[in-house]
């Protein structure tokens, strides 16, 4: 990821390097490459689709920062608090590009229609958080987003790997599959971990969505149970909801059953994902991809 930066303006290599320093799991990348050689991929074209993949993940982060104004991620100074709107935007910008074009230096047209249909599920679902009005199934709107968020970025890590190696229709699906529900339950425990963690370890304020109101599914589960959870949806949705309250609310939700209700959930995405690869080549690789999927929720709990 660093050498495909060469040969540009000093500032581009400067950002990357503060992006890539500032930590975090590379868990995409490598779900990708365990997946890949599992299925005997070619580790060229292996490593272009893992660096691809990080990179569009970078990219969306630091859209992600401006968009919500956050000047801390994991701890660390947001792009966007270093530099102009402006530059933060088009760095994004340049980043997804070079995400592409390592993509497309795998050779596989499959691959690079995937890799833009995702591109186009993420910005999509973004827009429709910015402008969606309430939802009449408030669940359904949450997975709907976090797929769109999360899930589709796990899912072409795996899938990818499928195209790449010439893989039937079958494995295809499988590992689609595999991705897609390892990705529902890393975000659902992303969630979790923003009411149980600490601001210290998720580099971010706790309750940090519900103080931005996105009802996430703790706080879905915790409203289920509310005798007016409807209207207090809708108040944290229209952020019409005293200082006090919200505090108080974020507590409520973290000490409730909603929390281990959803890690519930959470588990039954991986023990899924888990079996789908019970027919799989019998490789080291398969059961490192079966620590993974426990490791996305057991993580910092």
């Amino acid at each position: 990821m660093m050498r495909s930066f060469d040969g540009h303006h000093p500032s581009l290599g400067k950002a990357l390097s503060h992006l890539l320093s500032s930590g975090g799991k590379r868990i995409r990348p490598t779900v990708a490459i365990l997946a890949g050689k599992m299925l005997d991929v070619e580790m060229e074209h292996l490593i272009l689709h893992a660096a691809a993949i990080e990179m569009l993940h970078t990219a969306t982060l630091v859209h992600d920062d401006l968009i919500d104004g956050a000047m801390l991620r994991r701890g660390i100074p947001t792009l966007n608090a270093r530099w102009s709107a402006g530059a933060t935007v088009l760095t994004g910008d340049y980043i997804f590009a070079r995400a592409a074009h390592l993509a497309a230096q795998t050779g596989s047209l499959e691959l690079i229609e995937s890799f833009a249909s995702t591109l186009m599920t993420i910005v999509n679902g973004e827009i429709t958080q910015l402008f969606e009005l309430e939802p009449d199934d408030l669940q359904q709107s949450y997975y709907d987003r976090i797929y769109a968020k999360t899930a589709s970025l796990f899912e072409i890590s795996t899938a990818g790997v499928a195209l790449i190696g010439g893989c039937d229709d079958e494995t295809y699906e499988t590992m689609r599959t595999f991705g897609h529900h390892i990705g529902v339950a890393f975000q659902i425990v992303d969630d979790i971990l923003d009411f149980t963690g600490d601001q210290e370890s998720v580099g971010k304020p706790v309750g940090s969505d519900l103080r931005q109101g996105l009802l996430t599914l703790p706080t879905l589960l915790y409203l289920e149970q509310h005798e007016d959870g409807r209207n207090l949806a809708r108040s944290l949705r229209e952020k019409e909801i005293d200082e006090l309250e919200l505090e108080q609310l974020i507590d409520a939700v973290r000490t409730s059953p909603a929390i281990g209700l959803a890690l519930q959930k959470a588990e039954r995405f991986t023990q899924q994902g888990e079996e789908l690869l019970t027919n799989m080549p019998a490789t080291p690789e398969r059961g490192a991809l079966i620590e993974i999927a426990r490791y996305v929720v057991r993580r910092n709990l």
